[in-house]
């Protein structure tokens, strides 16, 4: 319970680096697998090792190289410990943000629009253990989120992160972009054939015993004679 209130203590503060007043929330923040922790319990271990050896026997000078192996090992132990446990990928309705140091803290933001492609990779020994490696395929590669290792349940972070880009409603806005730019087409108009304006058609279909004023009023309301009241208008003309 020690170790876990000191390594608390430790956290990189992620609510502090959030928009509250614009409505900021964290959706998913997401720390190390526990394997990026084995190098240094295995630090630990050895340490412990040579520690007992050096109280169990006399070793005259040969104690003081053992006491600075064990310091080392338990220096560099504790090290990566600190710099795995403050390295968190957060995911938030807004933007995706990477907080990392120890000292020297580095906090990399990005909005959600920047993200483009999202790649999972789950090596045979992380399938079995449950981790994998996000690369991201975006315009914010130079900031520290082209690659993000050993993140623990990684299927369920991917879904949580594709669950925030379709909130965001970016793939549904590309979409309308596409179509409004098909819509610009100056050649088609929407309501006649490709390359052929609305109102040459309908003055093509004006008998020629009309009069005057007829094609003057059918040339100006050309599009909606053309869609849905040529019935109407050649009723009326028939009348006249």
């Amino acid at each position: 319970m020690a170790a876990i209130g000191l390594f608390r203590a430790f956290d990189p503060k992620v609510r502090r680096h959030l928009i509250s007043d614009e409505g900021e929330v964290v959706i998913d923040e997401v720390r190390h697998h526990w394997v990026v922790f084995v190098v240094p319990m295995l630090e630990i271990a050895l340490a412990a090792v040579l520690l007992v050896v050096m109280l169990w026997k006399n070793l005259g000078d040969a104690a003081y190289v053992l006491l600075a192996l064990v310091l080392v090992l338990l220096g560099h132990a504790f090290w990566q410990f600190l710099t795995q446990h403050r390295d968190r990928f957060v995911v938030t309705n807004m933007r995706v943000m990477r907080i990392r140091g120890v000292f020297s803290q580095t906090v990399a933001t990005t909005p959600i629009a920047r993200i483009l492609d999202i790649t999972l990779q789950k090596p045979i020994v992380g399938r079995f253990l449950g981790y994998g490696h996000f690369v991201f395929e975006s315009a914010a590669q130079d900031q520290g989120f082209r690659e993000i290792r050993f993140v623990s349940r990684p299927d369920d972070r991917d879904l949580t992160i594709q669950r925030v880009i379709q909130r965001t409603g970016l793939r549904a806005s590309a979409s309308v972009d596409v179509v409004q730019s098909d819509d610009d087409d100056t050649d088609d108009d929407g309501t006649g054939p490709i390359g052929m304006d609305s109102a040459q058609e309908v003055t093509t279909t004006i008998p020629r015993h009309a009069p005057a004023a007829s094609t003057r009023v059918a040339s100006s309301s050309s599009k909606s004679i053309f869609n849905s009241e040529r019935a109407n208008w050649t009723d009326q003309d028939h009348e006249e």
